[in-house]
């Protein structure tokens, strides 16, 4: 019995399969930049599902944002082998979930849209990056944090169009309650990009219209344009956020002459059936 995981930090999905059978499962994300071997430990004994079988896990193939080196992936690998006590723990980045998922057979850009953003190219055996992924203070260009941080800024300035304005001040947000959530309690990034909702809701307006060509516009420049085969090979993407502004990042990629493969908002399924995939190539070697 072995277990796929794919990790952001706002959720993680889980598939459990035993032979023929699979079953899903849902826990919060685990980020290594925000989360300590003690918090995995935390919400994995409050997951009765994951609680009835753990015992019973022989591997487990973890791919997580944050997830980018040996030392914080350790941090990761520590916090599942604390509670799947005889399991082989495999750690791993999700830009190469992305990247597996989305491969059709020829050379890709896969990108990440969702609580964070980030790119890779992979030409079906090496996953490789141009420019860094600066998370959610510096980088996550077209992000939930990207939208998140421009909502909650404009709504403390009075900048927000009546719509939206309206609906966080339903939320009993003030200044104080949003610079405690940013600056001093944790998981700020998944708080900021917690309002995204709100943000699709209303996306027609001509504010959330701005904002989203802006930010896409600024991923591709900074995610996509540093790959010198962007016009040559397919683009794809994977998160909420690029499926919820599929019709946006359309026309963006358009503008640019960017050819999009797939947009896909949960990558498990085809990871899990390349794994799948791969163990069989194992047992026939």
């Amino acid at each position: 019995m072995f277990i796929i995981v794919e990790s952001g930090s706002t959720k993680a999905d889980w598939m459990v399969i035993e032979a023929s059978k699979s079953s899903q499962h849902s826990t919060k994300g685990f980020n290594p930049f925000f989360h300590t071997q003690e918090d995995i430990l935390k919400e994995l004994n409050q997951h009765e599902g994951l609680l009835a079988i753990k015992e019973s896990i022989d591997e487990i193939f973890f791919y997580g944002a944050g997830c980018s080196s040996n030392e914080l992936n350790k941090t990761i690998e520590e916090g599942l082998q604390g509670f799947f006590t005889h399991a082989k723990i495999h750690v791993d980045h999700d830009l190469n979930a992305c990247a597996f998922a989305c491969y059709n057979n020829t050379p890709e850009i896969a990108c990440i849209l969702g609580t964070g953003s980030n790119s890779c190219f992979y030409d079906g055996v090496s996953v490789s990056e141009v420019v860094p992924a600066l998370g959610y203070i510096l980088g996550d260009e077209a992000s939930g944090n990207y939208f998140g941080k421009r909502l909650l800024a404009d709504y403390l300035y009075g900048l927000l169009p009546v719509e939206i304005d309206t609906e966080l001040k339903q939320l009993g947000l003030t200044k104080a309650s949003i610079i405690e959530s940013v600056y001093q309690k944790p998981d700020a990034n998944v708080f900021i990009a917690s309002f995204m909702h709100i943000f699709i809701k209303h996306k027609a307006l001509p504010y959330a219209q701005n904002l989203i060509h802006k930010g896409l516009q600024e991923f591709i420049d900074v995610h996509v344009k540093c790959f010198e085969q962007y016009q040559q090979c397919e683009v794809n993407f994977v998160g909420s956020l690029a499926e919820l502004l599929q019709e946006e990042l359309q026309a963006v990629c358009d503008k640019n002459n960017i050819h999009i493969g797939c947009i896909i908002r949960r990558p498990l399924d085809r990871l899990v059936n390349y794994h799948l995939n791969l163990k069989k190539l194992e047992s026939v070697n």
